[in-house]
């Protein structure tokens, strides 16, 4: 199938990898699609995504904040009960050692890439079908996106907290009106 992929469709799927890594996680998700797309090379995708308001570094805040990292806002709130992150962090590294609430390294297999989710294979094979649908012979970044679209995962819910409308996104993707 990935020899149907377009360079910049290719280049987001390895760019997922890198991303996931950078984050911490151990799986590659829709959600690092979705964000490899929206930092990667000028494509219609990534077009669709700036028009639509969608920033690279709001994305990944978003995406941090969906998998359970605090962010400036959260660490105020704990603050505000009477919670001190750092006499946490310092009490538990006391206990358990020096790094134990980081995130750990990603487990890597198959000669250093990491797996992908199901959502992230279904999202691929979503992809696959969209070209189809839309009578192209390649699948490019743009029906990654629809793909991301329609299988409703974790790049989905990224974008709907960011306040994206998605509907309008797959219209833009699908008439390939993206500037």
């Amino acid at each position: 199938m990935f020899e149907r992929f377009t360079r910049p469709a290719r280049d987001a799927v390895t760019a997922a990898q890198t991303h996931a890594t950078d984050l911490g996680h151990d799986r590659i998700g829709d959600d690092h699609l979705l964000l490899a797309i929206s930092s990667g090379a000028d494509s219609p995708a990534a077009r669709a995504l700036t028009e639509a308001g969608v920033d690279t570094a709001g994305l990944r805040a978003e995406i941090e904040r969906a998998h359970g990292r605090l962010g400036e806002e959260d660490a105020e709130a704990l603050s505000s009960l009477g919670i001190d992150l750092d006499a946490v962090r310092s009490r538990v590294e006391a206990v358990f050692g020096d790094g134990a609430l980081d995130a750990g390294k990603p487990r890597r297999r198959f000669g250093g890439h990491i797996p992908f989710t199901k959502d992230a294979k279904k999202v691929l094979e979503l992809a696959l079908r969209e070209a189809i649908r839309l009578d192209d012979r390649t699948i490019g970044t743009e029906h990654i996106l629809l793909g991301i679209l329609r299988a409703g995962g974790e790049g989905h819910a990224a974008l709907r907290a960011l306040g994206v409308d998605a509907a309008a996104l797959r219209r833009t993707l699908e008439r390939g009106e993206a500037a």
